[in-house]
């Protein structure tokens, strides 16, 4: 109980000795804030993006592609292919019995963005006519369904927000003419925000083009799915992969995803030495200028214990202050802000995970930067450091 009381009453005097060397103290709020702010800005577009693939897939959704396609760009599904795979079991069927099934084209757009006026590529999808059954998570929010076989097509809000041209009624430069925007879509914060759908015969035709990139299924379960892929694959007239879309798209985001996480634990990593030799060169300058008081304190009984606390309590207190006004800042700054990866439209999310792990990236920064001048604190000779005072 008495060491507690020393350790009480010596970390209530360093910390209350914080504003007489406010400028120091400064440098590792600072330090902190900037290595927080950096490390959480670039993290969040990593959990945006998974977040935003996250919510595309789904467990009762298969995708087919060619064998061996790493993705539905290098894939080609042939006509003849389409009725063999939509007659499979266990795809469940609409109202009318037919299968809920979409066999897709794919193409490109170049756009503007608002922002700066700098190009980028959009995905043009074109859906068979079962595409809205397939994806019950779309929703027509402005404007009107495109028409088959008309040069209509509507755009997703995360595109339409981010690049210029995409408004209802603009005129968008695809193969085979402009093709009139006639409405806007969401669909939860999916992938599907980021494209514009057009219908798929009417794209096709324009590409001069007879093969489908890929062909996705609504299963009646996700337990079929092992039941509907194994008929595809054992089909001697098909030469084709089966995925669920959710591992598909989780197989398309992990490159990326750990890019994006490499960056930030590099950028993280460089800037967190930076405040941590900040913190070292803080706190070892204000040992040396209490080093009258800290040995007077010794002399009175307080203990090396204490004085070692006191030390790191003024180093982690600083360093979570700093962290906490990082995490604000980049809370403000980045968290649904839209962003661009590739071809995809996503939102930065910053969580609360995400703004936990910064702020303990902080503290144990600080911890570490203390930890030296606390020891030399606590084994500062009594008599050398009254001499010297």
């Amino acid at each position: 109980m008495n060491t507690l009381r020393h350790i009480l009453a010596v970390t209530s005097i360093s910390l209350r000795a914080i504003p007489q060397r406010l400028g120091p103290s400064l440098v590792v709020v600072v330090g902190m804030a900037c290595v927080v702010a950096v490390t959480i800005s670039i993290l969040s577009m990593s959990s945006g993006f998974m977040r935003t693939m996250r919510s595309t897939g789904r467990a009762d959704r298969a995708i087919v592609l060619s064998r061996n396609a790493q993705d539905e760009g290098a894939s080609t599904i042939t006509r003849d292919n389409v009725p063999v795979i939509a007659d499979a079991p266990g795809i469940r069927t609409a109202e009318d019995g037919k299968p809920i099934v979409s066999a897709d084209s794919l193409a490109y757009v170049a756009v503007t963005k608002k922002a700066n006026g700098l190009d980028a590529y959009l995905d043009v999808r074109g859906m068979g006519p079962g595409g809205f059954a397939l994806h019950p998570e779309l929703r027509l929010i402005n404007g009107r369904m495109f028409r088959p076989a008309t040069h209509e097509l509507i755009v997703g809000r995360s595109a339409q927000r981010l690049f210029a041209g995409l408004e209802v009624g603009d005129k968008v430069p695809l193969s085979d003419g402009d093709w009139t925007v006639t409405g806007t879509f969401e669909s939860g914060g999916g992938a599907l925000e980021s494209t514009i759908l057009v219908d798929a015969e009417t794209l096709l035709s324009g590409l001069r083009a007879n093969s489908f990139k890929s062909m996705t299924v609504m299963l009646r379960d996700p337990a079929l799915f092992d039941r509907f892929k194994s008929a595809l694959t054992s089909n001697p007239t098909l030469a084709v992969d089966v995925l669920r879309e959710n591992d598909y798209l989780a197989v398309q985001a992990r490159d990326l995803n750990r890019f994006l996480k490499i960056v930030a634990s590099l950028i993280g990593g460089v800037m967190g030495l930076g405040a941590l030799f900040g913190a070292l060169n803080t706190l070892y300058s204000a040992v040396s200028t209490r080093a009258t008081e800290i040995a007077t304190l010794r002399v009175f009984g307080f203990g090396a214990g204490a004085i070692l606390t006191s030390i790191l309590a003024e180093a982690l207190l600083l360093s979570l202050l700093g962290a906490l006004i990082g995490a604000t800042a980049a809370w403000l700054a980045f968290n649904g802000d839209l962003h661009t990866a590739g071809s995809l439209v996503f939102r930065l999310s910053v969580t609360p995970a995400l703004a936990g792990a910064g702020i303990g990236f902080a503290c144990a920064l600080g911890l570490l930067g203390g930890l030296l001048p606390a020891l030399r604190a606590a084994r500062l000779p009594v008599a050398v450091a009254l001499r010297d005072g």
